[in-house]
């Protein structure tokens, strides 16, 4: 018994004796630095391509030239086309180029004050070439735009009584536009927005198949869903 007990008093001591040794082995870990946090900022930057639609309104009077005005009426409707840019930014502020084409239908009459006939507009085109200057909130980028309009148009008038086409003409039209958009990156070369646009035409002399001229103003309002595809990604910054 007392051997025994010397034994475990012996095993005791070297334990403790070496303990001091094994934790001296044992080199405390090394400190590593955290890597810096790395965060995505949306470049808008580079050459872009999409689709786009909506609907709008086209404010047309018709003055039958030496006779007087016949009427307005506005021609409404549908839109789709797409459009294709390019865009360089300088730090928030966002510059761009874009040619846009369109097919619509917008259609509209009314009964003229002179003749008594059914005249109509339908817009069933138009192309905008702009410039664009913008502010970017990171992925949101708001911007105005301005440039050249074509929109092309055909007129129609109509017996009332019949319904029988009595004359037409068609015209390609030239004007300004203005228009303002917000446009929102979802991933890194998708993005899709919002936009506006007026195109102002002023007026036009117009003759129709039978001879007759009107003097044609037009004015047209739309409202856009755009969906753009950039070639690159975005910068990514460290901070």
């Amino acid at each position: 018994m007392k051997k025994s007990l010397l034994l475990v008093t012996a095993s005791l001591i070297a334990l403790g004796a070496a303990a001091p040794a094994v934790a001296a082995d044992l080199a405390a870990r090394p400190y590593t630095k955290a890597p810096p946090m790395v965060a995505a900022i949306y470049d808008w930057s580079g050459f872009y391509i999409g689709i786009n639609g909506g609907g709008g309104s086209a404010h047309t009077s018709w003055d039958l030239v030496g006779f007087g005005p016949e009427g307005s009426h506005n021609a409404t409707g549908g839109t789709i086309g797409g459009q294709i840019g390019y865009r360089w930014q300088s730090g928030q502020f966002v510059f761009g180029l874009e040619g846009q084409g369109n097919w619509a239908d917008f259609s509209g009459d009314n009964i003229s004050a002179i003749t008594g006939f059914r005249n109509r507009t339908r817009i069933d085109s138009f192309g905008l070439i702009t410039g664009q200057v913008g502010y970017a909130w990171n992925n949101v980028l708001g911007y105005v735009k301005g440039g050249a309009a074509v929109v092309g148009n055909k007129y129609d008038v109509f017996s009332v009584a019949t319904g029988a086409n009595l004359d037409s003409a068609s015209a390609t039209n030239w004007g300004g536009t203005v228009g303002v958009g917000l446009e929102v990156g979802f991933a890194p070369n998708w993005s899709v927005g919002v936009e506006y646009n007026h195109i102002f035409l002023g007026g036009k002399d117009v003759t129709f198949a039978s001879g007759a001229v009107d003097h044609i103003k037009q004015d047209v309002d739309m409202g856009l869903v755009r969906l753009n595809y950039k070639f690159g990604g975005p910068i990514i910054a460290k901070y």
